[in-house]
């Protein structure tokens, strides 16, 4: 058994040095500046343990790699740039023969992967991880690592998710093996749909009325669907005692995945596969959802403005929002 980390950035980042480090052999994907630092001076890992340069095999593209049967590609790049990468990957001698794992936000990527490989993976992503200079990677997890349950696609268990779950488990996470692990994806969407608040708003204390809202959409268009979700409590009897979040001098927690890709200046956001896929169920099921609606175009006009964090306030969000669902 081999993994390949596709998208080594914070996620990727994390799970692959922690996979290194477990004495398993990895190979991580990344690009630019942070694949030529991590190849000149290893991967530095920050955690509440202190920093660790992890030196790590590097390439540029799967081209450089070879795939069998024995590999599993760790997907863990951001849903709107998973198209490509698996067209990239489909196109390399045997991988068609991989294990794919969608380790991302959202729950659009398994769907799309099936439409290139037969053999899918899904794992739900609890790990507060941070990616900003290239090199480097912090999670402030402290105890477990954090939570990476993970179950085929589109359900049940079987051999390999059992040595997925184990080799993460080995490697420090609490690792799972979930024949219906995309409730939980639903369930962590839930909470996803609000990043875009974190990056966009200047005064994030207020947004817990709009949070409720687009979660209210989002119940709305599940329940018309008949898309199963975990609850609150079971997500909380999950996440119980895992792992805690813990303060680690020089690296304060930033936002979440949205709010890093824009401090990073990367161009786009995840949000049309996380509001986004709120408002397509909306559509397909007859659905209102303004709030979900309104988010997607405030991403919008995040990137078209160059991609400063904070541009807005809840109030004009709040204010668009409720002319939307005045015209419904």
């Amino acid at each position: 058994m081999k993994f390949v980390v596709y998208g080594a950035g914070g996620i990727g980042g994390v799970v692959g040095a922690r996979l290194v480090q477990a004495g398993y052999t990895t190979t991580l994907i990344a690009r630019g500046e942070h694949a030529r630092v991590m190849r000149s001076r290893g991967l530095s890992l920050v955690s509440p343990q202190g920093v660790e340069t992890i030196p790590v095999t590097v390439v540029e593209h799967p081209d450089q790699i070879k795939f069998d049967a024995q590999t599993i590609v760790l997907m863990c790049m951001k849903s709107q740039q998973t198209q490509a990468a698996l067209a990239d990957l489909a196109a390399q001698k045997g991988a068609r023969h991989c294990k794919i794992v969608c380790m991302q936000n959202g729950v659009a990527n398994e769907r799309l992967a099936s439409r290139f490989f037969a053999h899918i993976y899904a794992s739900v992503v609890n790990l507060p991880a941070s990616f900003l200079t290239p090199g480097e990677v912090v999670t402030h997890a402290q105890g477990s690592g954090g939570i990476l349950d993970t179950g085929r696609f589109p359900e049940g268990v079987d051999d390999t998710a059992q040595t997925i779950c184990q080799a993460l488990t080995k490697a420090g996470f609490s690792a799972r093996a979930d024949a219906r692990v995309m409730r939980q994806k639903y369930a962590k969407l839930l909470n996803n749909l609000g990043n875009i608040l974190q990056a966009g708003l200047s005064d994030t204390d207020n947004i817990q009325a709009i949070h409720r809202r687009l979660r209210q959409e989002a119940l709305a268009v599940y329940a018309a669907a008949g898309i199963g979700c975990a609850t609150r409590d079971e997500t909380r009897a999950r996440r119980q005692g895992v792992y805690k979040m813990a303060t680690i001098e020089g690296y304060e927690r930033t936002g979440g995945s949205s709010w890093q890709s824009l401090a990073r200046g990367t161009g786009n956001l995840e949000t049309e596969f996380l509001n986004g896929e709120i408002c397509l169920l909306g559509r397909m099921h007859n659905v209102p959802t303004p709030a979900n609606d309104c988010c997607v175009e405030l991403a919008h006009e995040l990137v078209a403005r160059g991609g400063q964090p904070g541009i807005f306030t809840a109030a004009r969000l709040q204010r668009l929002i409720d002319e939307r669902a005045g015209t419904v």
